[in-house]
């Protein structure tokens, strides 16, 4: 048999390079023979590293493993950040969490069988709230094969249903390229994840170094026609209302959509669990939409003659259950880049293919007479997110700590760049009430409702913002789930404020019972450590709070900690059961 022979393209050689590769499926060493005298080769592995500074990939997430240890090695001196994590899942929510964050994926690595079964949970987060990330997966040998190896799996049939594309490394040549289409996989059309699997012996061959250039994303736009129809729309319409969601913003973006709502005294809800898009203390915004969303938004869908949702749709959660907004008489305006408008329901008067930056960008040449029924309309809801925003005393009461008393003297201590980040669970509620949101991505979450996300996302955006104050508030059933990452905070500097809400037990799961089975509780009751001795056996500051009255000198404590010492700080506090935000 001869060895294969291969003509690698690249943007500085077109076909000018022949390598003499021998067929992997039959050899157990794979370094390919040196070719083209005089050329400096690296390995797949390094390639796929360079490729990932190209792009501007300031970190990744990874729990290493032997299968892919070349691209260990190559993030070894080089641009790219690694924060080395404690568990997959952990790894997979920070790299979703740098998504959101980010004009570019969020990237994590992890290894084979095991580990990419641990890492699902975060791209499935990064499918259904519409991510764009990169998942790097160590494969067993190329050689080895649909034999049962050592934790083998077949990657595409795991994955194939939850990312936006499954591509395996199994030409080595073709390394930067495939990071090149991974990129623009995960950020083109509707935003998602995307699994990149790399055969262990694949990425040690060597192979020209020549990188391929980014693919630009397409933004799309405004036509002519979809102004005209968006204006006569706005111009008969009584009660607009806009509705702002998903990961594709810029800052300067929301700015600009800010600016043109306050101008025309348009309303605009933030789609659950995305506010700041619209800052939180706008004329124009009123109030968060989705589940256990606030009274003052709850019947804005019915009552409101003209929806726009720009960068989102409406779907399972902002419909409450495919029930609210399904009249197909009523006026609907869906601005996103996906053609295939997937996740949405109800009607649709037209779609507008562009992100929010393009389409924002063109809306600025639409200006319309503004009419006092906006205005009305718009003070009214107004009036009605302020009270339901307004925080309560801060004065501590008698008897065991509450919620309500370590928002009220958080809240005034914030910064304007402030960021909190949560995952699922009733605690939540305490940050859409009165977390005040002033920017694009302040506030991280997961819109699947997985829980564990708090500690990772925190850590991440402390990562990407060292300078900016970070808050992550964790149920204590959610916090056990990744609470170990602390150790990755202390080992890379993060400094996250951490409230644990502790009312042992699953509220969530807890109310939904009460609901459907009432006084018959059952698998939803916890009896937890002692979460603040856990933060400081991780390195960290720690304080348990079971008194009201103790709230203002704790936080006073871990923000000390935070701003002095250099320390991520956790307040564990101990609240009566059925205790709500709302």
């Amino acid at each position: 048999m001869t060895p294969e022979t291969h003509a690698i393209a690249s943007p500085t050689q077109p076909a000018a390079v022949v390598i003499a590769r021998e067929d992997p499926s039959r050899t157990g060493h794979p370094d390919l023979p040196r070719a083209g005298k005089g050329t400096a080769l690296k390995s797949a592995g390094h390639v796929i590293v360079d490729s990932l500074v190209a792009h501007g990939v300031e970190r990744t997430y990874v729990v290493p493993g032997e299968s892919f240890l070349d691209v260990l090695d190559g993030l070894h001196h080089s641009d790219v950040e690694t924060i080395v994590c404690r568990h997959e899942g952990g790894a997979a929510y920070m790299a979703e969490a740098d998504g959101k964050m980010h004009q570019r994926p969020g990237v994590a690595m992890v290894t084979r069988g095991p580990g990419a079964a641990n890492a699902h949970v975060g791209l499935h987060t990064a499918w259904q709230d519409s991510t764009p990330m990169l998942l790097f997966v160590g494969l067993i040998p190329f050689a080895h094969r649909d034999r049962e190896a050592f934790q083998e799996f077949d990657i595409k049939a795991w994955f194939d249903t939850g990312a936006k594309r499954v591509m395996v490394l199994d030409h080595p040549e073709r390394a930067s390229e495939i990071v090149a289409e991974a990129m623009f996989a995960a950020m083109s059309g509707r935003p998602g994840p995307v699994v990149v699997g790399l055969p262990e012996d694949i990425i040690r061959q060597q192979i020209d170094p020549a990188l391929h250039p980014a693919i630009p994303v397409a933004a799309g736009g405004m036509s002519s026609t979809d102004a005209a129809a968006l204006q006569d729309a706005l111009a008969r319409s009584s009660k607009p209302l806009f509705v702002t969601g998903g990961n594709d913003w810029t800052q300067a973006s929301a700015d600009q959509l800010t600016e043109w709502l306050e101008r025309h005294h348009i309303p605009a809800a933030a789609e659950w669990r995305t506010q700041g898009t619209v800052s939180f203390d706008s004329p124009s915004y009123v109030g968060p939409i989705g589940y256990g969303r606030p009274r003052p938004t709850y019947d804005l869908f019915e009552e409101t003659d003209l929806l726009v949702f720009v960068g989102t749709v409406p779907g399972d959660v902002i419909t409450d259950g495919f029930v609210c907004r399904q009249d197909w008489n009523k006026m609907n305006f869906l601005v996103t880049v996906d053609p295939s408008l997937r996740g949405r329901s109800g009607p649709v008067s037209r779609q507008i293919l562009a992100k929010p930056e393009a389409f924002v960008r063109d809306l600025g040449g639409i200006d319309l007479p503004v009419k006092e029924e906006w205005k009305a309309w718009t003070e009214r809801m107004r009036r009605e997110q302020e009270q339901f925003a307004a925080l309560p005393p801060a004065a501590p009461s008698a008897g065991m700590a509450r919620m309500d008393t370590l928002m009220a003297n958080l809240v005034p201590r914030l910064p304007e760049d402030a960021m909190v980040t949560f995952g699922a669970g009733e605690h939540t509620n305490w940050a859409h009430r009165y977390f005040p949101t002033h920017r694009y991505a302040s506030m991280l979450s997961a819109r699947n409702g997985s829980m564990g996300y708090s500690v990772p996302s925190a850590i991440a955006a402390s990562l990407a913002y060292p300078g900016r104050r970070v808050v992550t508030i964790a149920g204590d059933g959610e916090f056990l789930m990744n609470g170990q990452e602390l150790a990755t905070a202390a080992q890379y500097g993060a400094t996250p404020l951490v409230i644990v809400m502790d009312n042992q037990e699953y509220g969530t799961i807890r109310t939904h019972q009460e609901r459907h089975y009432p006084d018959r509780v059952s698998g939803t009751q916890l009896k937890n450590p002692d979460f603040a001795m856990m933060a400081q056996a991780f390195g960290g500051f720690g304080v348990r709070v079971e008194n009201d009255s103790d709230i203002p000198a704790a936080l006073e404590a871990a923000l000390e900690a935070i701003d002095e010492k250099g320390q991520f700080a956790l307040i564990h506090l101990i609240v009566e059961q059925r205790v709500k935000a709302y």
